[in-house]
């Protein structure tokens, strides 16, 4: 019986920690502020909208809504960017991507501005991430995957990991952030051969490769410690799943994440903690 990595224990350690430096802030006369940055109604935009705003409630972070209609002229959007990234009041900027398909999204990230880029989805924050320098932030889920191996003391140094998934958004930067923590990382991608024989060889496993449950018990040893950061909804099921599949594997390892319930929900509280930081940056 593998032990549960729950992810609400790791997000309310880093809210009471956010509380005291928020309150620490605000006698310094600085109060943190998110502004959410968002263009049209999609629905999962939305949704991390409203758990990013409640974190920011729950620890004192001030929330600025600044949204646009979904046909917005493209100079009126990258003039509201400009304007957000001048604003000395606002620490962090949440910039909802993909963008609609008359924005350049391309030019929107390198214009939005590395130190107030608290979701990590500029160039100039994977290059932060990459160097293990203080530019910019590391994208929220990539850390939040460390979050919880650090809460529940999974020290990574001398460790073999394995990450399956490439993306910018999660397999290449937990992989660099796993290498900085002194770990020996592989990563697995949709090339690759026989990736059984290599995850079964590693002691943790960040699984992020975008496949509904399909990573199923061939894959997997005991004594390996696994973060599921897959989040998908199973039609047949109704419910939502990772990219494991956690019936066949939790009898075989010796910690999983669960989903719902693991990373995504520490995502929200790891977003809030780069605004706070950002605005702790201000005062250095």
């Amino acid at each position: 019986m593998a032990k549960i990595l729950k992810g609400k224990a790791v997000a309310d350690a880093l809210s009471e920690a956010m509380a005291a430096d928020v309150q620490t802030l605000k006698e310094k006369g600085v109060t943190p502020t998110l502004a959410i940055f968002r263009v049209g109604e999609r629905s999962d935009d939305l949704a991390y909208e409203r758990g990013a705003m409640k974190r920011c409630e729950k620890v004192g972070v001030q929330v600025k809504n600044v949204v646009l209609p979904a046909d917005v002229e493209e100079d009126k959007f990258f003039e509201t960017l400009e304007s957000l990234n001048k604003d000395d009041s606002i620490h962090g900027i949440l910039m909802f991507q993909p963008l609609p398909k008359h924005i350049d999204g391309q030019k929107a990230r390198k214009m939005l501005a590395p130190e107030k880029d608290v979701d990590g989805g500029t160039d100039g924050s994977l290059v932060g991430v990459f160097t293990n320098t203080q530019t910019g932030f590391s994208p929220c889920t990539a850390q939040a995957a460390m979050e919880i191996l650090k809460y529940y003391d999974v020290d990574p140094c001398g460790k073999k990991a394995v990450v399956i998934g490439r993306s910018l958004v999660i397999g290449r930067p937990v992989a660099m952030m796993l290498m900085h923590k002194n770990a020996t990382v592989t990563i697995c991608h949709t090339r690759t051969k026989d990736i059984p024989s290599i995850t079964k060889d590693a002691d943790i496993i960040i699984a992020a490769s975008g496949q509904m449950e399909s990573l199923g018990k061939e894959y997997f040893a005991p004594g390996q410690t696994i973060i599921d950061v897959g989040i998908n909804w199973n039609e047949q099921k109704g419910k939502l799943c990772g990219d494991v599949k956690f019936e066949e594997v939790e009898p075989i390892v010796d910690a999983i994440t669960p989903v719902p319930g693991g990373v995504g929900s520490v995502t929200t509280s790891v977003l809030v903690s780069h605004v706070v930081e950002a605005a702790k940056r201000t005062l250095m």
